[in-house]
């Protein structure tokens, strides 16, 4: 095997149950970001550089593989969505920019990361991560999308009055009109992708409220620990069920 296949083998094929396990580790990573800042009060700055401190690791490791790894393919992208809740959290709230001011800052960040991938290596599909300087544009694109899709979710959960079961409804609708553009439009693939990538985000971010929140505030008021284990059952078990396979290499 090349070079070039080694790298694209470890992005996984972008099937429906990629969606599933992405939106749950979105999920996971805002019940998880939040027992550490607040079951454990060790806050957001400290969660955050706790977290930072496990993507680096997970992000390196993933990068060093030379082969499609599901399991390290997902506890990194777990890795982005907790360090993404506590960060975003730290900037909206002890750095008091607000939900809308931390949205707009990442949503800069983010364009900016795509453009400068775009611009460095010619495209930004998945399907052309061919090497470990494309891949560090992934993953730091994934994280900045993780960070904005925590803020994003807050602003119109909490700020937008809509509580956390209407904006589950409202990210869940765009994300039906994005696979409906996808069955009757010829948009470009790599753009819904990262729409629906981005988009998944707030969803879980929202559903991950929505189930340890107390119920005066809208929400279940589940253990956060508890309903972290029960994502990671539920991650386990969609792995094992629906078995995945690397990306096949763009031509």
């Amino acid at each position: 095997m090349d070079k070039v296949n080694k790298a694209i083998a470890k992005v996984p094929e972008v099937t429906l149950a990629f969606w599933i396990i992405k939106i749950a580790a979105t999920t996971l990573g805002e019940t998880g970001g939040d027992a550490a800042s607040m079951s454990m009060n060790l806050g957001y700055l400290v969660s955050t550089l706790i977290f930072a401190v496990i993507f680096l690791v997970a992000v390196t490791a993933q990068i060093r593989a030379d082969r499609f790894n599901p399991v390290l393919y997902w506890v990194t992208i777990i890795a982005t969505t907790t360090v993404g809740t506590t960060l975003a959290d730290f900037a909206d709230r002890s750095l008091g920019i607000g939900y809308a001011g931390g949205s707009a800052l990442l949503l800069c960040l983010l364009l900016a990361s795509l453009v400068i991938w775009y611009w460095s290596m010619g495209s930004v599909s998945v399907t052309s991560v061919s090497s470990a300087k494309a891949e560090m544009f992934y993953w730091v694109t994934i994280m900045f999308s993780q960070t904005l899709g925590t803020a994003l979710g807050d602003w119109t959960a909490d700020t937008q009055g809509l509580g956390y079961a209407g904006a589950a409804a409202i990210f869940g609708g765009l994300l039906l009109v994005l696979v409906i553009a996808y069955y009757a439009t010829r948009l470009p693939r790599t753009l819904l992708f990262w729409a629906a990538f981005i988009l998944t985000r707030p969803l879980g971010a929202v559903v991950g409220d929505f189930l340890d929140k107390p119920i005066a505030n809208g929400g279940l008021a589940m253990s956060r620990y508890g309903a972290s284990i029960a994502l990671v059952l539920f991650i386990l078990v969609c792995g094992t069920v629906f078995r995945q396979r690397p990306a096949k290499v763009a031509h």
